[in-house]
């Protein structure tokens, strides 16, 4: 074969493999930030488990829902147990936290106030839950609650101020409060997005705390990535 024939044939091979390889770069810088499929567990109570709802109304389901409609790539773990308090979040969050967890979305703290336990308790128990999701390098998304002002405003601050502290304190993402989708801090305000016993939302109740968080737990996805 003529050189010249060889040597445009090297070049044209030459610039095809240029090609492929800038394409895939592309492809790469194109694909989300959660092209691998990412598990969050839910640690939480009666909110979080979906008490009163058929299961796929739930707030696990609502949620996994609004997020495979986001394309994300995450499989959630409904950790929400009824009735469940910090100090029970803090007692099992150990052998909750299997291998395969890679982010963790805590919940909890709503039957602390239900019961009026001491806000000082309540942040310990926070405290070794995230202080066990970082020794096993799990990202976490801290859920505020609100308290009531039944309690008095120095329980309120020190119960409303130890969710913010805390995300602070272990560099977590921090969501406000879990009703904030219902546009209201105190729940009772919110009357029709809520059942009857006026604590558990309803579906559509949930719908809108799901869109409300949504953007958050995408959020901790890109960070577990």
């Amino acid at each position: 074969m003529n050189w010249r024939l060889k040597f445009q044939g090297f070049l044209t091979y030459g610039v095809a493999v240029a090609r492929g390889k800038a394409l895939a770069v592309i492809m790469l810088a194109a694909a989300p930030a959660w092209a691998e499929e990412v598990t969050v567990l839910a640690l939480g109570d009666s909110l979080t488990q979906g008490y009163g709802l058929p299961e796929a109304q739930g707030f696990v389901p609502q949620l996994q829902g609004w997020l495979d409609a986001q394309g994300a790539e995450v499989a959630l773990i409904n950790g929400g147990v009824s009735g469940d308090t910090t100090a029970g979040g803090a007692s099992r969050v150990d052998w909750s936290l299997t291998p395969e967890v890679d982010a963790m979305i805590v919940a909890l703290g709503g039957n602390d106030l239900l019961r009026g336990i001491d806000p000082g308790v309540s942040r310990e128990n926070l405290d070794k839950i995230l202080a066990a999701a970082e020794a096993k390098e799990v990202e976490v998304l801290l859920v505020g609650m609100d308290a009531p002002g039944n309690y008095g405003p120095e329980y309120k601050a020190a119960f409303d101020g130890m969710y913010p502290e805390l995300a602070e304190e272990y560099g977590t993402l921090y969501f406000e409060s879990f009703f904030k989708g219902l546009g209201e801090s105190d729940p009772a305000q919110a009357r029709q997005y809520f059942q009857s016993d006026g604590i558990h939302p309803n579906a559509e109740g949930v719908g809108l705390i799901v869109e409300a968080m949504g953007p958050k737990v995408l959020d901790l996805i890109g960070e577990a990535e």
